[in-house]
């Protein structure tokens, strides 16, 4: 591994690292894990401007500088369910909430959180960069928006990886990543992570947020070289896979499906997911790939959305992404890159013609919306037990099988009886009768 560069002041010289980004783990409870820091090459030292300049043609296929007149993201919190945010970095410094940890206690006493992956995820969402004007270091998506940081996953490095991902008690920290998240005000849950097995504790935390109008994006998962099943799909990963959630993959250069993003069809759309540029703990930078990152950038397209239309649902926020797609495979669809490429100024151009149309349903749930996690509708009185006497409903049964079969018995012989004498019987001519036959 490369030597970790110091923290360095605005406009110094930065040392950029490139980072492989698998998001699914093998591991028997939870699947959770998404950062493996795998050091591909070392980027030579670059200027810190020169960040900026490596993610235009990024910029350029989201369509951001156009997109950036209509909204910025202002006002909009998106919730960061990963390893953790560093709150420092300069081009997130005064953007990050601390939200809870769902892995304490997997980690030694005394052991800090690496929070590389999370950091790397929100600048790509909302980074905001430094500088003179903030025209040095990362600039996320929706640079204007807040983040929430809450600790869902730990990574590779950190002692307590392997108790965290065998642990029973940590099975569902998603899940209750996802409900803390819409609790505390979130509006956007970006969860650039994957695991094999879905939980119905995560079915029912992903119902409440859509109930509360948070838009929910995940990754599509990093399996797409292997083997395709039969049907030809790559494996389906979770959370993407829930219905409701954006589940995203990753493109390559020019703007095909990446070869690791997996292609099946829980997949909405795509964005760029290969050298894509973001921020490191303790002001550093690094350059990865992954439906990961892909996930993060349409994250900050559905915050600029939602920051421009914040009573729009999370189905039309989803339907103004879909519309506002190019590159759209033959046939509108596929099951590599979904409906296509996001792009964020026709997604805004989308969403206000969709929100001149937009109603908002009332019912008796009220607007705070019905949790999943509680049974429908009003209270009932008591469920009324019935206790049946089993051995009278057995003579009874007995005794109507009984009387069915001699019925049926009966007829049968009646019928065959009816038939004898209708096939022995004889006809003979009847006697004249003296009194009225006539004389000859």
């Amino acid at each position: 591994m490369l030597t970790t560069p110091g923290r360095l002041p605005a406009g110094g010289r930065v040392t950029l690292r490139a980072l492989w980004n698998v998001t699914r783990r093998t591991v028997p409870v939870v699947l959770a894990a998404v950062a493996v820091p795998v050091i591909l090459a070392p980027v030579p030292a670059a200027r810190a401007d020169d960040v900026r300049d490596s993610q235009r043609e990024v910029l350029r296929t989201l369509g951001l500088p156009a997109a950036w007149r209509i909204s910025e993201g202002r006002g909009v919190t998106v919730a960061v369910l990963d390893s953790g945010v560093d709150l420092d970095h300069r081009d997130l410094a005064g953007s990050v909430t601390e939200g809870r940890d769902f892995t304490a206690g997997a980690n030694p006493p005394g052991v800090s959180p690496l929070r590389l992956h999370g950091t790397y995820m929100a600048s790509l969402i909302a980074g905001h960069g430094h500088g003179p004007g903030g025209a040095d270091g990362v600039i996320g998506v929706a640079p204007r928006a807040r983040v929430l940081s809450v600790r869902v996953i730990l990574e590779d490095e950190e002692p307590g990886f392997r108790e965290f991902n065998t642990a029973e008690r940590y099975e569902n920290v998603v899940a209750r990543g996802i409900r803390h998240a819409v609790d505390r005000g979130a509006d956007v849950i970006n969860m650039s992570i994957s695991k094999e097995l879905a939980t119905r504790e995560e079915r029912s935390a992903i119902r409440y947020a859509i109930s509360k109008g948070v838009v929910l994006v995940a990754a599509a998962g990093n399996e797409g070289a292997e083997e395709p099943d039969s049907s030809g799909n790559a494996p389906y990963s979770y959370p993407a896979a829930f219905p409701g959630v954006v589940s995203v993959a990753a493109t390559d250069r020019g703007l095909r499906r990446a070869s690791f993003s997996n292609r099946n069809p829980s997949v909405l759309v795509a964005a760029p997911g290969v050298d894509i540029l973001g921020a490191g703990p303790g002001d550093e930078y690094w350059v990865g790939r992954g439906t990961s990152q892909a996930t993060a950038l349409v994250s900050g397209v559905a915050a600029l959305i939602k920051a421009k239309y914040p009573k729009m649902s999370p189905v039309l926020v989803v339907q103004a992404i879909t519309e506002g797609a190019t590159r759209r495979p033959t046939g509108g669809y596929d099951t590599g890159t979904g409906f296509g490429v996001v792009n964020a100024t026709r997604a805004l151009t989308a969403a206000a013609r969709i929100s001149r149309h937009t109603l908002t349903a009332k019912g008796a749930g009220g607007a705070g919306g019905h949790d999943p996690a509680r049974p429908l509708g009003l209270a009932a009185e008591p469920v009324r037990v019935v206790h049946r006497d089993r051995d009278r409903i057995t003579l009874y049964g007995g005794v109507a099988v009984a009387a069915g079969l001699g019925a049926v018995v009966s007829l049968i012989a009646l019928a065959v009886l009816v038939g004898r004498t209708r096939s022995s019987g004889t006809f003979e001519e009847p006697a004249p009768d003296p009194l009225t036959t006539p004389w000859p």
